[in-house]
């Protein structure tokens, strides 16, 4: 296939693409905010006049996100399907992009891996007494009682991992051109990110402790639940490649808005298992030892 060529404000031809005026990076950063502020106002149980913003706040920035989301995406696979407009040096600046947001995203979690790490590694810190105070000096704090990494944690490990076969599996077989074992595999892991989803809300309905409790809670329900919210969004991301493929959007040349999909999966399953090891296996039980320590 040709490369599509487009002429810029000089009229000259080059192989580049010039996105039109966009109002989906204002509204997306809009929405964030209203998300932000929105679990702000209900973590502190703001009250504004009569009216308790309670969940109605998180719940409001999450309709948002979901229809910037929408609309954004809608735009983009108009752009590479109906104007064809996505030539290779475009899907390199597209690669690229997403790639540096993954970057964006690692270094997002590093900071939540520092403060457990932080704590667990230092509970009797000298220099931090409010911290000893509520650790008692060893890790996990006094009346904490972690979740048992081998329960529930290791089967929802088992479920993000066979996921992201199933994600690889579409790959292949959209590089061998078998669009039905594409829309079976892409379906596969979009239903294994529900699942998982449902367990971790499961399992934090039934944790012994709760996020103010102390430092231990607040690091866990951060990490964690940051890492359940991109699984959401990694999840609504498959959803969309399901719906894509069915549509037969894929071709073993043309299919980067899967490989960004895929890319992301696989960080989100990378992510988890550093969240197992680290915080349920290790600081959930190893942890307490090198903790006492200290």
């Amino acid at each position: 296939m040709a490369e599509n060529i487009e002429y810029g404000t000089t009229g000259k031809p080059h192989p580049y693409h010039l996105v039109r005026p966009s109002i989906w990076p204002l509204a997306g950063a809009l929405a964030a905010g209203i998300a932000a502020m929105g679990m702000v106002l209900f973590m502190h149980d703001v009250k504004l006049g009569d009216f308790a913003v309670g969940f109605k706040g998180p719940l409001l920035g999450l309709l948002c996100i979901l229809s910037v989301m929408f609309f954004w995406w809608k735009d983009i696979i108009f752009e590479t399907t109906k104007e064809q407009v996505h030539n290779g040096i475009t899907e390199v600046g597209l690669r690229f992009g997403m790639a540096l947001f993954i970057a964006s995203e690692v270094m997002f979690f590093v900071a939540f891996f520092w403060a457990f790490f932080d704590a667990s590694l230092y509970p009797g810190e000298i220099h931090q007494y409010l911290r000893t105070e509520f650790t008692g000096g060893h890790w996990p704090p006094k009346g904490i009682h972690p979740i048992d990494a081998f329960d529930l944690p290791f089967m929802m490990t088992m479920i993000l991992l066979l996921s992201g076969c199933t994600v690889t599996w579409a790959h292949h077989a959209i590089l061998d051109g078998k669009n039905k074992e594409v829309i079976l595999g892409v379906g596969l892991s979009a239903l294994l990110g529900f699942f998982f989803l449902c367990f971790q809300m499961f399992e934090y309905h039934h944790a012994t402790f709760a996020f103010k409790d102390n430092i231990f809670a607040s690091t866990f329900y951060m990490a964690t639940g940051f890492h359940g919210f991109h699984v959401f969004v990694g999840t609504v991301f498959l959803f969309v490649c399901w719906l894509r493929a069915r549509a037969n959007h894929f071709t073993p040349k043309r299919h980067f808005g899967f490989e960004a999909a895929a890319w992301y999966w696989h960080f989100v399953d990378v992510v988890w298992l550093f969240l197992f090891v680290a915080v349920y296996w290790w600081g959930g039980a190893g942890a307490g030892a090198a903790g006492a320590a200290h």
